[in-house]
């Protein structure tokens, strides 16, 4: 663990060289392509530091534990120097946890309603809305792709991305089936109903990542319309984009520019088949998606909303808080908070074995 830490200290000096050298400052993208990477490392070099510290500081501790004056003082301060360093381990352990190759991405959301006809649709609304309350507490830019908007509120499906430092990392527990349970407006009994809609979360592909053969694309413009099939555009500026080998279509209409929503509907269909090669190269390593927090499938039940008693519970992990008004207002860090400390443990586990 500690050579680990020694050779990301030995990288981070390189780099902290590099950054002095004129040529490398002429580069603009080189030069900021060095420094994002001296950043990361940075927590290596102070673990590495503190670490060598404690230790020093406990080698002295033991030394008095035969003075007779010092003694009994030492005791307590080697429990707490053996406390800090056991801390400290741990802290190490996780920051040396193989990082997600994505987690520094951008990603697009997807929400449908699903079982439960208009309150399953009016239930993507709420979770659109709590998506993007989270998203603006945490600084990042939300951008609408599309928006199909469901006959009595909310959306039969919402695709739009999000912009901002470790997007990914924070968000890519969240595909899955989310269920509500609550009476809605239209029950005049106040009976209880159950409900759901899926949330698919993508990194956002890069050019790189998908080669996109424009002979495999079948590219349909129609008219934009809205909730009950009304007309929200004059023009024929809607795009739907067929990609034949694998049958993924994508649609995009909230522009009103064809060229915008041609665009957008690209940006999907790179993120949907980059998502896919993903999942199928996790399907092939078979061990590393089983390590996984969550399948990521859309299928998977992961989170119930409970708007009687206030609850939300998330099924993976067995959290249950009783502030769900707070959580749709965008207040996701506990939760999220306490699937990557779960997910951290699982790799820990995984790495042990």
């Amino acid at each position: 663990m500690i050579e680990k830490l020694q050779e990301l200290k030995n990288e981070y000096q390189k780099i902290e060289q590099d950054l002095q050298d004129p040529e490398i400052t002429k580069d603009i993208q080189k030069l900021t392509a060095l420094s994002k990477k001296q950043a990361k490392l940075k927590p290596a070099v102070t673990f590495y530091e503190r670490y060598h510290e404690l230790q020093a500081e406990l080698a002295n501790t033991k030394e008095l534990l035969e003075d007779e004056e010092l003694g009994g003082l030492a005791i307590d301060e080697e429990k707490r120097l053996i406390s800090e360093l056991e801390k400290l381990e741990a802290e190490i352990k996780i920051f040396l946890i193989p990082k997600d190759a994505h987690d520094e991405r951008n990603v697009i959301m997807e929400i449908r309603g699903a079982a439960g006809g208009d309150e399953a649709n009016i239930f993507a609304g709420d979770l659109y809305r709590m998506y993007f309350k989270y998203a603006e507490n945490q600084n990042w830019q939300i951008e609408m792709l599309n928006a199909e908007e469901g006959n009595a509120g909310g959306y039969t499906l919402v695709q739009f991305l999000i912009k901002g430092n470790d997007v990914y990392s924070h968000l890519k527990y969240e595909s899955g089936a989310h269920r509500v349970q609550r009476v809605p407006t239209t029950e005049t009994q106040g009976r209880v109903h159950t409900s759901t809609a899926t949330v698919l979360v993508m990194p956002e592909a890069e050019d790189t990542d998908v080669e996109i053969n424009q002979q495999d694309l079948r590219i349909d413009v129609f008219r934009s319309s809205g909730a009950g099939g009304q007309s929200v555009n004059t023009t024929d500026s809607a795009i739907r984009i067929t990609h034949l080998p694998s049958g993924i279509v994508v649609n995009c209409q909230n522009e009103r520019s064809q060229i915008r929503n041609k665009e957008k509907a690209m940006q999907m269909l790179k993120a949907k088949l980059y998502e896919k090669m993903e999942a199928e190269k996790q399907e092939k390593e078979g061990a590393e998606r089983k390590s996984k927090l969550g399948s990521g499938d859309r299928s998977e039940k992961i989170r119930t909303y409970n708007f009687p008693q206030n609850r939300i519970t998330d099924h993976r992990i067995n959290l249950t808080l009783k502030k769900l008004d707070h959580v749709l207002e965008g207040d996701l860090n506990e939760i999220i908070d306490a699937l990557i400390m779960e997910d951290n443990q699982k790799h820990l586990k995984a790495i042990n074995e």
